[in-house]
């Protein structure tokens, strides 16, 4: 049986459907008998739906570095 840390990051790892068939296994045998992982993977579900539905967006590089640019320079003045 895998410990409620490595169910988390498994838990975690699904999300990005980045975990092996193993891996998936384990934490659903683990899911079966910890009901606070349980809870843990239920929440996690729900929080990867909402964010789809948000359809959350990120800076480009050039912004990041252009944002970087003028906190620096704030700092400075």
């Amino acid at each position: 049986m895998i410990t409620c840390e490595k169910a988390a990051n498994i838990c975690n790892k699904s999300q990005y459907r980045e975990a092996g068939f193993l891996e998936r296994i384990q934490l659903g045998l683990h899911l079966l008998v910890c009901k606070t992982c349980a809870g843990f993977s239920s929440k996690n579900k729900q929080l990867t739906s909402l964010c789809k539905q948000a359809h959350l967006r990120t800076l480009s590089e050039r912004d990041k570095a252009a944002m970087k640019q003028r906190l620096l320079r704030d700092l400075k003045e």
